[in-house]
């Protein structure tokens, strides 16, 4: 696998709070440059990126994030929000305590109503695997596939730990054909990125594979 086909399948990310305007327009020129699937940035610059690109790339935003715990219908504010700005893909995430307690029939209706607010843009829904067990991993499987989003993705990279190798096998295993899967947090070498997607990833949301290939062409970052 080639580095092209990498950076082809990359969000390129920047989600840090401190992250400036002047990052981010870097990071979409990278994006633009290297051919990537998207940028992943903050909700606050989606206009202003959006207007920047027009339609050389595409713009990914996060709802309910990093925690996952607002309301249903601020997630779906959120989402409504990113979409006017010009979002064409989103990374939700889900209740995490909601899937502790069991809460199932919550989950899905709020998955529901949040690709609903998407209004035919991709919906990616962020999981926080090293937060659950297996079974509650298999069980979010499910619920992504019935809810109609388009995406079950690892990690947020803001908690405990980012994408494993045995947690991407896992989500191809058990979600439906229809349904993608991301990895993110902790992707640090190409050889990670071509491992993910040999597993069956079909994005990497990821701040470090452009930042890689850019180094090997002596650009420096």
């Amino acid at each position: 696998m080639n580095n092209q086909d990498i950076l082809s399948r990359c969000d390129h990310t920047l989600l840090k709070p401190e992250a400036t305007w002047a990052q981010i327009k870097e990071i979409c020129d990278d994006g633009k440059k290297y051919r990537c699937a998207s940028v992943c940035i903050p909700a606050a610059y989606v206009r202003q990126a959006a207007d920047y690109v027009g339609n050389e790339l595409k713009i990914c935003t996060v709802i309910g994030f990093p925690n996952g715990y607002s309301t249903t219908e601020t997630k779906v504010f959120e989402t409504e929000d990113a979409v006017r700005n010009g979002a064409d893909e989103i990374d939700m995430v889900v209740n995490i305590g909601w899937v502790k307690d069991g809460r199932w029939d919550d989950i899905l209706a709020e998955l529901k109503a949040v690709k609903m607010a998407c209004q035919g843009r991709i919906l990616k829904v962020i999981i926080e695997t090293c937060l659950l067990t297996e079974a509650e991993k298999i069980k979010l499987c499910e619920l992504v596939s019935l809810s109609g989003a388009d995406f079950i993705k690892t990690s947020t990279g803001f908690s405990t730990g980012g994408a494993t190798r045995e947690d991407v096998a896992l989500l191809r295993k058990h979600v439906a054909p229809t349904v993608k899967v991301k990895a993110a947090g902790g992707i640090a070498t190409l050889q990670d990125g071509s491992d993910f997607i040999a597993l069956g990833a079909d994005r990497l949301g990821t701040s470090r594979i452009v930042k890689l290939v850019k180094g090997q062409q002596g650009e420096g970052y």
